[in-house]
């Protein structure tokens, strides 16, 4: 393509460096695990009860078995799991909590691990382990994926365009949310059963323009913050003093009306993952995964004062906070 000289100016951001650099870069976290299915070809894949279907999707497309395994309260798998030659283990990083545990997990399974870190994005890739990010969880992008993999598909791969379903990013910044949710339902939607393709040149100059490390900073700060305030009343036993970088502060509590008040006060909170209640086998602890953990945003588009206001509508219902 003959490189473009005048004309109208488009959108104009930082130059800088994608976090995730050297790794591959796909349109979405979904096809970078579609890529590691067709470069490996298993035939089974284990994985957990407490996941989104958006998992599932690429193994019923190529026809790879699966079967389902539990966690238990530390989101540690229960089952004794033997690998076959011609099988993998896929685990979460679960709300970005769970890196240590991940390190034992691959001295067992070495190269039949995948981890999907979709919750973890700062979260460096281990050595031959595949891992798998979904940068639209932590940046206003609508797609992209990062892949870490030592395996290769021999395939052209068509690069993806994102300008057509980005309209919920801009809409936002000159409204709000609420005005944008159903483009960005929609926006959603279009990731579901997509070929794997390479990331868009507008999704990588987004996330060429990010100040990470500042990102980094804030979000341990809000989730300091939080952990201060709420670890009283939380129900998960979250480590003192982990060295990660917080998806979101997860607080779970039996108080099923929180989650409404906290929306009602324009605290978007979102639900992981309604589908698990629907499978068979689940357990009690996964249910309450489901119903009971409020994933309160703590992210780098807030600060301390906005953390407070999370707390101060939490103290209506809990005066021990």
């Amino acid at each position: 393509m003959i490189k473009e000289i005048g004309g109208y100016f488009e959108l104009e951001l930082p130059n800088g460096d994608e976090y995730h650099n050297n790794l591959m870069k796909l349109n979405s976290g979904r096809s970078c695990f579609k890529y590691i299915l067709k470069a490996q070809k298993p035939n089974k894949v284990y994985i957990p009860n407490y996941i989104c279907d958006s998992v599932i999707e690429p193994l019923e497309e190529l026809n790879i078995k699966y079967e389902f395994y539990n966690i238990d309260e530390n989101f540690e798998i229960i089952q004794d799991i033997s690998l076959k030659e011609d099988e993998n283990l896929f685990y979460v990083n679960y709300f970005a909590l769970k890196s240590k545990y991940i390190k034992k997990l691959a001295d067992r399974y070495s190269n039949k691990l995948i981890i999907d870190n979709t919750q973890a994005f700062f979260e460096k890739p281990l050595n031959n382990i595949d891992t798998i990010y979904s940068p639209r969880k932590f940046f206003g992008v609508c797609d992209g994926g990062y892949l870490s993999t030592n395996k290769l598909l021999n395939e052209d791969l068509e690069q993806d365009e994102s300008y057509n379903h980005s309209i919920q990013l801009l809409g936002r910044l000159d409204k709000d949310a609420s005005s944008f949710y159903d483009n960005y339902q929609k926006a959603e939607q279009k990731l579901i059963n997509q070929p794997i393709k390479i990331i868009s040149k507008l999704t990588q100059k987004i996330l060429s323009s990010i100040d990470y490390e500042n990102a980094k900073k804030i979000r341990r700060e809000n989730f300091d913050f939080l952990h201060n305030k709420l670890k009283g009343i939380n129900l998960l036993n979250i480590e003192n003093n982990l060295d990660f970088v917080p998806f979101v502060y997860p607080l779970m509590i039996e108080d099923k009306s929180l989650r409404e008040k906290l929306i009602k006060n324009k605290i978007y909170i979102a639900k992981y993952w309604n589908e698990v209640l629907e499978r068979k086998n689940i357990s009690e602890i996964e249910k309450s995964f489901v119903n009971k953990i409020i994933p309160l945003p703590c992210d780098n588009r807030y600060r301390l004062d906005d953390m407070n206001k999370i707390v101060e509508v939490i103290k209506g219902s809990y005066k021990n906070v």
